[in-house]
């Protein structure tokens, strides 16, 4: 059938994203105020349309993702950057989806702008007059009076796009998404020097670029996790490439949009070891000098930014509001509420506990990636897997970390697979307006279920070969 072809699934993947774009200026995050007549809630029973007719959209587009890489690894050749063209089209001019955090990243560059700390208050702080008081008005309930957990580039970012629209909602939104496309680009760029492995990078791209969990978050919600994650991945590239130290700086850039991103940092001290022979010299220089070199940027960031070093104590403060995909967070609830009557002090611990794992899992990753076992790159992907796996707070599009990079490198085995069936599933988590509904998680774990049972039963080319984590050709030891 025509629909099962390449060019079948790029329009009907099309199509779903028109659905689900069409069905957000219905029933998305809109703003409390200031949508300028265009970005308004119209009715119950409009709103009820629109959100069923983005969820057909992105079972549609789901679908058609599936369908894309069962054909990409089997090894058919089409324009993968046409299908993303195409894909990505409709929710350019859509209102904010699946999430508000938006209105927080326009209000906290607001708040720069007024004069107010960003590290020591949140949103809230803007009054009626203020730039920003509209954002600020639709920030949700959790974020309005919690300090921004992000570093100075991404708030210089925030505060040029507030400067350049006068904080206005729509234009500020725009502008928001013009950066997430900005950073989608330089995903492709990174993706595609590190050549996705065996099958190419078309594939790596479907899994890293073209993944539904990335464009409805990333795109369609302009969460900022797409810049961290660009610009870490063209750190890691140009680290692969023998360019350590520029790579070191875009690392550095990454890490003041969101910390995460210092993870690769271990993995590049990794290949400078390694390619100093794996002495203790080179062990050292690997351990040092990426640090040094990030940190430093860090700092001087921070200094021409002009907010201060206040996130550097707010990175927890993420952790202190509850979601349900976080396994340290639910298990340490539990138990706090069996054990006595004030669970905070159990969640803590269990959740304290959960990083310390995460920790000694990077740790091995890294050990094993400097003795020649794993692909330093893939190290990465699965450290930082683990890492969102244990933390105390997780977001569906925070699996996008660590996929992207194993997508760059060892996308078609069982490696890929895991996160592309994990990423079908929590696309359902989140409903369009950023409420989790408990029905999400219904379907969420039916198309979890369904996936596993399929990718058991039907793996793709290649996806049995070495799928211990070694699918990826080691980029030190090649040259790549």
């Amino acid at each position: 059938m025509w629909v099962l072809t390449a060019s079948g699934c790029r329009w009907l993947g099309a199509a779903g994203s028109l659905a689900v774009a069409v069905g957000g200026w219905a029933a998305g995050t809109l703003p409390v105020r200031g949508g300028w007549g265009l970005w308004e809630p119209r009715g119950s029973a409009l709103t009820l349309a629109g959100a069923l007719l983005a969820y057909l959209g992105l079972t549609v587009l789901v679908a058609a993702w599936w369908r894309y890489g069962v054909l990409l690894a089997r090894g058919v050749r089409h324009g993968v950057l046409a299908t993303l063209a195409w894909w990505t089209g409709p929710l350019l001019l859509a209102p904010p989806l699946y999430s508000k955090d938006v209105y927080s990243y326009i209000a906290q560059g607001a708040m720069v702008l007024e004069g107010h700390d960003v590290y020591g208050g949140g949103p809230s702080v803007l009054g009626p007059g203020d730039l920003g008081a509209d954002a600020a008005a639709s920030v949700g309930g959790h974020w309005t009076d919690t300090p921004a957990p992000y570093g100075p580039a991404f708030l210089v970012l925030a505060q040029l796009v507030v400067r350049l629209t006068g904080g206005e909602i729509v234009p500020a939104v725009l502008g928001m998404r013009l950066l997430a496309v900005g950073a989608l680009a330089l995903i492709v760029w990174a993706v595609r020097g590190l050549g996705g492995g065996r099958g190419g990078p078309d594939g790596a791209l479907w899994l890293a670029a073209l993944n539904p969990l990335l464009l409805i978050h990333v795109v369609g919600g302009t969460h900022n996790d797409g810049l961290m994650l660009g610009l870490m991945l063209a750190g890691v590239l140009l680290a692969v490439r023998g360019r350590w130290v520029l790579g070191c700086v875009l690392v550095g850039l990454a890490m003041t949009v969101k910390s995460p991103a210092a993870v690769a940092l271990l993995f590049i001290g990794v290949m400078i070891a390694r390619r100093d022979g794996g002495g203790a010299r080179g062990l050292a220089k690997g351990l040092v000098l990426p640090g040094l070199v990030a940190g430093a940027v860090a700092a001087v960031a921070t200094v021409l930014a002009g907010t201060g070093f206040g996130w550097l104590r707010t990175q927890s403060v993420a952790g202190t509001i509850h979601t349900a995909l976080s396994v340290s967070s639910d298990l340490g609830l539990g138990l706090g509420l069996l054990l006595g009557d004030d669970p905070d002090p159990v969640k803590a611990a269990v959740q304290n506990l959960g990083l310390l794992a995460a920790v000694v899992l990077i740790l091995v990753l890294a050990w094993r990636a400097w003795r020649g076992v794993l692909d330093p790159v893939l190290g990465l992907g699965l450290a930082l897997v683990a890492l969102v796996a244990l933390s105390p707070m997780v977001q569906p599009w925070y699996l996008l970390w660590g996929t992207a990079v194993v997508a760059a490198v060892a996308w078609r085995g069982r490696a890929g697979q895991v996160p592309a069936v994990l990423s079908a599933a929590l696309v359902y988590e989140t409903a369009l307006d950023g409420r989790t509904p408990w029905y999400g998680f219904v379907v969420a774990g039916l198309v979890l279920l369904v996936g596993l049972v399929w990718m058991r039963r039907e793996p793709w080319p290649g996806g049995r070969e070495r799928a211990d984590a070694f699918e990826g050709a080691d980029p030190v030891g090649s040259g790549r």
